[in-house]
C-alpha cells in the first residue's frame, strides 16, 4: 500500500471496470478516460489517449471518489493525534477523495480566518480535497451565535458544534434561523448533557458490571425530538450525526415521513459493535455516542435499508496511545475509521443483505455530496467534463486489518486483527493516482 504527493498530470484510461454512478443510475462495464484532471469520456471500448497509462479494472468497482462528511483532522491544536496531511493520507488509503473536517479544534473553526487556515494547509499538504465545517456558536460554547453568514461566504460546507451539543433550546432556534438562509445544513451532536454527567459508556448490564455510570439512549433521542420540533417552523436543513439509538432512528423516520428536512448518518462502529466491546475496561470501545446493544445495531441497519439513514460517515476521531491507555473513565472518546470504513460498511450492510453495492456507493458519494452541497461542484458523481475523483474497489479482496494498514498518526481502533472483505485498491483525486494497494494498479501509475 502506498500514497504519493505527486503533482504530475497525465492521461489515464480505466478499462473494463464495473462503473457505478448512483447519481445517474449508471451500473455497467465501461471504460473511463481521464485527461487534465477531468473525466473526458465514459463509454465502452474506448481507445486510450496518446501517451495514456492504462489501468486494468476488470473485476473492480469504479465509483465516484468516496466522501466523508464527518472527520476530525485535529489541526490546529491536536497535531500529536492527526494533521490535515496525515488525515488525508488515511483518507485516500480508504478510498476517500473528499473529507469534511469538524470544527472542534483549538482554536475552533468559528471565523472565516480559521477556515482559511484549514484551506491553506490543505492546499499545501493534503492528498485529497478537504472542506471545513464551521462552528455554529462562538468557540463552540453554545452561548453566542457564530459568524454564520461570513463563514458560509468563506467556504464552510456545513455548520456544527460537533463534540458538544447546543444545549440551549433558545440558542438552537437562533442557530437554525441563522443557517437556513445560507442553504447549508446544521449537523447536531445529539447529547442531552444533564443525562450524561460522568457517563462513559452505554447504560446497561455491561456498565453495571463494570461499575461505570451509564449513558442512556434517551439522551440522544431527546435532543433529536427537541430540535425537530424547534425546526418545524424554521425549515433549516437538519442533520443527525453518528446515530446510535434505535429510538433515534424511529424519530428520524417519522420526521422524514412528515416531509421535514431531516437527514441522519451512521458510522461503522455503530453498525457492527455493541457495548460488550467495552468489557474488561477496553478503552478502544469507548465512543461518543457510545456503543449500544445488538437491538440498536439492527435498528440502525434497518434505518439504512429503508432509507431513513441516507449518509455514512466515519466520525474518524484519532487519539494517541498514551491517551487511550488511561483508566476507562479518563480516556478520551473516539475511534479512527478512514482506512477501514469501506470494508466494515460492506460487512454490516452488503454481506447481510441490507443493501447492495450501488446503494452503499450512493451512501458514500452522492448522498454526502448533497448533504454538504458538494454536488454543485461536480463531486460525488462521475460525469464527462467533471472532476476525475475516482475510487477503484475490489469487493472480493479479503484482508486482515493490521497497524501497517493505518496511515494516520493514531491507531485507536478495536478492529485490529479483524478479517474483512472489500478494499479500495486505487484512489484518484483530480486525475492523479494518490493511492494504490496491491498489484491491480501498477506502481508507475502513481508517478
Amino acid at each position: 500500500m502506498s500514497t504519493t504527493h505527486s503533482s504530475t498530470q497525465t492521461s489515464t484510461l480505466i478499462r473494463g471496470g464495473r462503473v457505478i454512478d448512483p447519481a445517474s443510475g449508471l451500473d455497467q462495464t465501461l471504460d473511463i478516460s481521464v485527461e487534465n484532471g477531468k473525466i473526458t469520456q465514459i463509454g465502452p471500448s474506448l481507445g486510450p489517449p496518446p501517451g495514456a497509462r492504462v489501468i486494468d479494472a476488470e473485476g473492480l468497482l469504479v465509483t465516484p471518489g468516496l466522501i466523508d462528511p464527518h472527520v476530525h483532522l485535529r489541526e490546529p491544536g491536536g497535531t500529536h493525534k492527526e494533521t490535515i496531511e496525515t488525515g488525508s493520507q488515511a483518507g485516500v488509503a480508504g478510498g476517500f477523495t473528499t473529507l469534511c473536517c469538524m470544527p472542534n479544534t483549538s482554536p475552533a473553526l468559528d471565523t472565516p480566518e480559521m477556515l482559511d487556515v484549514v484551506r491553506l494547509r490543505a492546499s499545501e499538504r493534503a492528498l485529497c480535497r478537504v472542506f471545513p465545517v464551521a462552528a455554529a456558536t462562538q468557540g463552540r460554547k453554545g452561548e453566542a451565535l457564530g459568524e454564520i453568514e461570513l463563514c458560509a461566504e468563506a467556504g464552510a460546507v456545513a455548520f456544527s458544534d460537533d463534540g458538544d451539543v447546543i444545549a440551549s433550546a433558545g440558542m438552537m432556534s437562533r442557530v437554525l434561523s441563522a443557517i437556513r438562509p445560507t442553504g447549508l445544513a446544521f449537523m447536531q451532536h445529539c447529547q442531552e448533557p444533564t443525562l450524561t454527567v460522568g457517563a462513559s459508556m452505554n447504560a446497561g448490564a455491561v456498565a453495571t458490571r463494570l461499575g461505570l455510570i451509564g449513558w442512556p439512549g434517551v439522551a440522544e433521542e431527546i435532543i433529536i425530538e427537541r430540535d425537530i420540533r424547534i425546526n418545524g417552523s424554521i425549515g433549516a436543513r437538519y442533520h443527525v450525526q453518528h446515530i446510535s439509538s434505535g429510538g433515534s432512528v424511529d424519530i428520524v423516520r417519522r420526521a422524514r415521513a412528515g416531509g421535514q428536512p431531516v437527514t441522519a448518518e451512521a458510522s461503522p462502529h455503530h453498525l457492527i459493535l455493541t457495548d460488550k466491546t467495552c468489557d474488561g475496561f477496553n478503552t478502544l470501545g469507548k465512543m461518543n455516542p457510545p456503543l449500544r446493544t445488538e437491538a440498536d445495531v439492527q435498528a440502525i441497519r434497518q434505518g439504512v435499508a429503508d432509507g431513513t439513514i441516507t449518509v455514512l460517515a466515519t466520525d474518524h476521531a484519532p487519539h494517541s496511545a498514551d491517551e487511550k491507555s488511561l483508566p476507562f473513565e479518563e480516556a478520551p472518546f473516539g475511534i479512527i475509521g478512514l482506512e477501514t470504513a469501506l470494508a466494515l460498511y460492506a460487512e454490516a450492510l452488503v454481506t447481510t443483505g441490507a443493501i447492495d453495492w450501488p446503494r452503499l456507493i450512493a451512501l458514500l458519494t452522492i448522498e454526502p455530496a448533497r448533504l454538504c452541497n458538494l454536488d454543485t461542484r461536480g463531486l460525488g458523481m462521475l460525469r464527462e467534463g467533471g472532476p476525475a475523483d475516482i475510487t477503484l474497489i475490489d469487493p472480493g479482496l479479503e484482508w486482515t486489518i493490521t497497524a501497517d494498514d493505518l496511515c494516520g498518526l493514531s491507531t485507536n481502533t478495536p478492529f485490529l486483527g479483524r478479517t474483512v472483505r472489500g478494499r479500495a485498491v486505487g484512489t484518484m483525486v483530480a486525475g492523479r493516482v494518490v493511492h494504490q494497494c496491491g498489484s491491480r494498479i501498477p506502481a508507475n501509475a502513481m508517478s
